[in-house]
């Protein structure tokens, strides 16, 4: 893949999903995910090193439990003390930056790539990836879906089973579907 498409990627333009170059890299990544799961719960040393290889970058201190999955895994840059509870998927075509002190409940869905609004776009296999950044000390509960493009701010709550389409300022708590704001968090 070109530099040239490697920008549209960031920028949120449009590109060809079926691009032989993102084809090979979501095979890559696929087989790297099915290394991981392959590795014992009890083998907590060779989880952290294959999901250190996988990620683009990590801090020191990072927990991911099996299964986990994701388009490229480059594109994933995680702070200190990283946790994710089982079933994690993350569809970073663009990237994902995540702060540190971060929790992740089980099953939850992190997408930085939507689809055209419209039929021919879609019937030309055109997709569009947009940034999602998190930031320190969020807990993001169980079943919580974070669509493309979404900023989450610091001392961050989302409630399970919420989905969050859009940005969330630091100190909140939201829930629902969408996600809104329940309350204020103190600092």
């Amino acid at each position: 893949m070109t530099q040239s498409e490697l920008d549209k990627l960031k920028a949120g333009q449009p590109y060809y999903f079926l691009d032989p170059a993102i084809v090979a890299q979501k095979a890559h990544a696929a087989k790297l995910c099915e290394e991981f799961n392959a590795i014992s719960a009890t083998d907590a040393a060779a989880q952290t090193k294959k999901i250190k290889e996988i990620f683009g970058s990590t801090g020191e201190r990072v927990s991911v439990q099996a299964n986990f999955n994701c388009d490229n895994g480059q594109n994933i840059h995680v702070g200190e003390d990283f946790l994710s509870n089982y079933n994690l998927t993350i569809l970073d075509i663009a990237p994902v930056t995540i702060g540190h002190n971060v929790m992740i409940g089980p099953n939850v869905d992190i997408y930085t790539v939507n689809h055209p609004m419209t039929p021919e776009g879609r019937a030309a296999y055109k997709a569009q990836g947009f940034p999602v950044t998190i930031g320190n000390n969020v807990w993001i509960g169980g079943k919580a879906t974070i669509t493309p493009g979404v900023t989450i701010g610091n001392n961050v709550i989302v409630a399970a089973g919420a989905v969050v389409t859009k940005d969330i300022p630091d100190n909140t708590l939201v829930g629902g579907v969408p996600a809104k704001k329940i309350r204020s968090l103190a600092d």
